[in-house]
């Protein structure tokens, strides 16, 4: 589909993209932000524009970075902060982290002490629901949105936020669209191309991604397009953004019609409230939305977990956690266990940031289709 191919080519320049090479060349400033609990509306609302902190879709050398990083830290942190020493990043004018887990706060603090990005701030995140929490990360949004207005020279009122807040709910209702579609008997798109429709929502004004779901979702009807797979899949883990991953199962008979990622599902579910003060409503939506694995009670997030597979009926599902990433390898035994009480396999892969094709991937993905299919 055409749009599909332009959405290729944003993001066959990455980490920049010619978007935010426009954006800087008409004098504007480009805020990176690097864990789906930053609210990108706020970095929206002061007229910057919101990119996300990822690496190349593929597997890097990461000499220099485990220079300054020990080498049991993720290889997503690892990546970024190589891109970064490599200064692939110096279009940033800021970048904003969260305290979501160690290796994100240690790439905050290398990045604070040895990349010369003008802005650094580290929003502290909760790891449980209470008042309190609540009372406690607003405290942070209010914080992070009075050093970034001082940083920009600007102002950000209730209105312009509120503003920022319904553009983003835009891509929201339009991706939950776009999902819907995946629960039909023969989806209109693969888990590759939405990932790739996802990677590509980091690199562009959020209007104009807006505008290219539009053109999406209206092309899928037109065309009247249906993919087939032998089995329905869902994929669970860490940070993801390297379709080719995807590509290969699906190859293989799987087709993949739903995810948990924070790059995928975990990222876009949940729309902000629009009544209210719009910084209270951004911090009940950010610290409530889609639970990452730090949050506690975990059920919470199993119990959605099972949910999803069940609403989108899938034979079984893939989990694919990234080495030394301890939330999501602490999870997965109680995932596990929860999906098979309702009679749902799983296959357990462990793998570095950036992987697409392997032999081991592919063999391990092929004998769990072989044993889906012994069971159907």
């Amino acid at each position: 589909m055409d749009t599909l191919r332009e959405v290729r080519r944003i993001n066959e320049s990455s980490p920049t993209s010619a978007a935010i090479e426009a954006w800087k060349e008409a004098s504007g400033q480009v805020v990176g932000w690097a864990c789906t609990y930053v609210p990108e509306e706020i970095i929206y609302a002061a007229g910057a524009l919101p990119v996300r902190v990822v690496a190349d879709a593929k597997e890097m050398e990461l000499g220099d970075a485990n220079a300054y990083l020990y080498t049991t830290s993720c290889s997503y942190t690892r990546s970024c902060l190589q891109l970064a020493l490599e200064h692939k990043f110096d279009f940033l004018d800021g970048i904003v982290g969260a305290a979501s887990c160690d290796g994100m706060r240690r790439l905050m603090d290398m990045w604070r002490n040895y990349i010369p990005t003008p802005f650094n701030h580290t929003i502290v995140v909760p790891r449980k629901w209470t008042d309190w929490a609540h009372e406690l990360f607003l405290t942070e949004l209010v914080s992070f949105k009075e050093k970034l207005e001082s940083f920009l020279g600007v102002s950000i009122t209730d209105e312009v936020l509120s503003d920022a807040i319904r553009v983003y709910n835009h891509s929201r209702k339009l991706l939950l669209a776009l999902s819907e579609m995946r629960k039909g008997e023969s989806p209109p798109v693969s888990g590759a191309e939405v990932l790739e429709v996802l990677n590509a929502s980091y690199r562009m004004p959020r209007e104009s991604f807006n505008e290219l779901l539009e053109r999406l979702l209206a092309e899928v009807k037109a065309t009247n397009r249906k993919l087939n797979g032998q089995f329905r899949l869902m994929l669970v883990g860490s940070i993801l953004n390297n379709p080719d991953f995807l590509v290969e199962i699906e190859e293989l008979g799987g087709l993949v019609v739903t995810d948990e990622l924070c790059t995928g599902t975990r990222y876009w579910a949940d729309p902000v409230e629009e009544s209210g003060p719009p910084l209270e409503a951004l911090a009940r939506r950010y610290l409530n939305k889609f639970p990452c694995p730090r949050m506690q009670p975990m059920h919470r997030r199993l119990d959605r977990v099972v949910d999803m597979a069940r609403q989108w009926r899938v034979d079984g599902v893939v989990t694919e956690v990234i080495r030394h990433c301890a939330p999501h390898a602490w999870d997965l035994p109680f995932l596990r266990e929860k999906l098979e009480q309702i009679d749902i396999p799983v296959l357990e892969l462990d793998k570095e940031y950036g992987v697409g094709r392997t032999g081991q991937v592919r063999t391990r993905v092929q004998a769990f289709l072989e044993m889906l299919e012994g069971r159907s």
